[in-house]
């Protein structure tokens, strides 16, 4: 069997293309990471003024904030309010954590 140069430009591609989306993967995981940072503050001062861990009035907003930002983008609309639900609920439980504390 022979590797013809379409073969090794093509496993070349998907090299390059894997390559950047293992950058991209680590540069959302640290955006994460800052962000947990953010709202483990916001959990804290909530506590620290007896302040309620959900505030679903700023939950709604952001949704329909990143329903457009993702239009925008290109992206689907309802993955990215299932993403930004998944990460609503964690703050949320860290922010039950923090007051409980």
């Amino acid at each position: 069997m022979t590797t013809s140069a379409n073969d090794e430009s093509v496993t070349a591609e998907l090299t390059r293309l894997r390559d950047s989306i293992d950058n991209i993967d680590a540069a959302v995981i640290h955006m994460l990471a800052e962000r947990f940072k953010c709202t483990q503050q916001v959990g804290h001062l909530k506590a620290a003024h007896k302040l309620p861990p959900a505030d679903p009035a700023r939950e709604s907003r952001q949704i329909a904030r990143l329903r457009e930002l993702a239009e925008n983008a290109k992206l689907d609309p309802a993955f990215a309010e299932k993403f930004l639900n998944f990460i609503i609920a964690e703050v949320i439980r860290h922010h039950e954590t923090i007051a409980r504390a």
